[in-house]
């Protein structure tokens, strides 16, 4: 009787262990890319003799890039009949460099929360903006072009293929995902971004907050809408996006999708961008491969009046395994830069020692990448 009691509670710390364990995941993405960038223009501050230099790079260079490589973890277990507790820790790494850059794990998504059915979820920690949980399909550009957010003028260079902001992710934060309600095809999701800065009490806290709506029937078309206020800038991100899944709909295995946003400044103007792609799955191959396009169109790039870009991607994906994929793909992007753009530009001084400063200027850049990589999934 004592080594069957002791068989039976050995067994159920085994089953309890086992449901605690975290799920490790990851991904390793690694591309060589070819890069040339143009920029041509002037510098719009004087210098000691009261000239305005001129500007007129033509550069490139073989990189070597990791693209969003990660670790992570996470899982759930149950904390009554009703509701579990959730969690994730994902960290990104740069897995081709250890210099500078590469600071070690960079927190991700990062979060400790609930889940109950009738409740929904609640996340602490650091998620991100609401506004990603609407992409669906739309973007789909990998490699070197996963570029959306490329927009900050201030940290950009010649080499920067700018485009239309993007939403980071929050710290400090909740989100709450609401429970489906009688089956309708809708998402609900709210986010509160806090600012724990101490202040005086008639000063105002810069906290935050968003909104998120997916609506996605199950018939291959998906619409979302969402705004982050006062979060991934000082300011309001409003986007909208559609996409469509012909193949539920005529015999073309296509899938279309358009995003439209604005991003309102508090300290600038009003940024549009429009963002437009196609992606075609092709059975001509041995194992799945799919080929894609995406042009992207932004106006008053962060909020600056007359800094505005074109780009546009092609591209394909093969699938070895559903987690071993081949990249092959090729960009363009054309910004012209009229309102006082940071540039980051060699020194005289440092030429040919990669030492470079930062100055005032406007102009035209323009850049081109061409790269294939592996994509790894674990």
């Amino acid at each position: 009787m004592k080594k069957l009691l002791l068989a039976t509670a050995i067994a159920a710390l085994s089953v309890s262990a086992a449901n605690a364990a975290p799920q490790v995941y990851g991904k390793a993405f690694i591309t060589t890319d070819y890069v040339n960038a143009e920029l041509d223009g002037r510098e719009t501050v004087a210098d000691e003799n009261g000239n305005f230099r001129s500007i007129d790079e033509d550069k490139n260079s073989l990189q070597i890039n990791s693209n969003i490589s990660r670790l992570g973890f996470k899982g759930s277990e149950a904390i009554t009949a009703n509701t579990d507790v959730v969690y994730q820790l994902e960290y990104g790494i740069n897995i081709d460099d250890s210099g500078d850059d590469n600071v070690g794990f960079r927190s991700r998504d990062t979060y400790l929360g609930l889940a109950n059915e009738q409740y929904g979820q609640v996340r602490f920690g650091r998620n991100y903006s609401v506004t990603d949980y609407i992409l669906n399909s739309v973007p789909v550009t990998k490699g070197y072009w996963d570029n959306i957010g490329a927009s900050s003028l201030n940290t950009g260079s010649a080499a920067e293929a700018l485009t239309l902001t993007d939403g980071g992710r929050i710290n400090n934060s909740i989100i709450w995902f609401a429970p489906k309600y009688n089956d309708l095809p809708l998402e609900l999701t709210l986010q509160y971004g806090a600012d724990e800065t101490f202040v005086d009490d008639n000063d105002d806290r810069d906290t935050g907050y968003g909104a998120a709506l997916n609506f996605n029937p199950g018939t291959g078309f998906a619409a979302g809408i969402a705004l982050d206020k006062d979060m991934s800038i000082n300011g309001d991100i409003l986007r909208g996006t559609a996409s469509v899944d012909l193949s539920n709909y005529v015999a073309y295995p296509i899938t279309l999708g358009v995003l439209y946003q604005q991003a309102d400044y508090d300290n600038a103007g009003e940024e549009d961008g429009l963002m437009v792609s196609a992606k075609m799955g092709l059975s001509n191959f041995a194992r799945p491969a799919t080929v894609y396009a995406q042009y992207n169109r932004t106006e008053n790039l962060s909020g600056f009046d007359g800094n505005d870009s074109d780009q546009f991607v092609v591209g394909g994906e093969y699938f070895f395994k559903d987690n071993m994929i081949a990249h092959l793909y090729a960009g363009y992007n054309s910004a012209d830069l009229d309102n006082d753009t940071f540039f980051v530009r060699e020194s005289e001084v440092g030429k040919g020692d990669s030492e470079f400063v930062r100055v005032a200027g406007n102009g035209d850049s323009n850049v081109l990448a061409i790269g294939a990589g592996l994509e790894y999934l674990f």
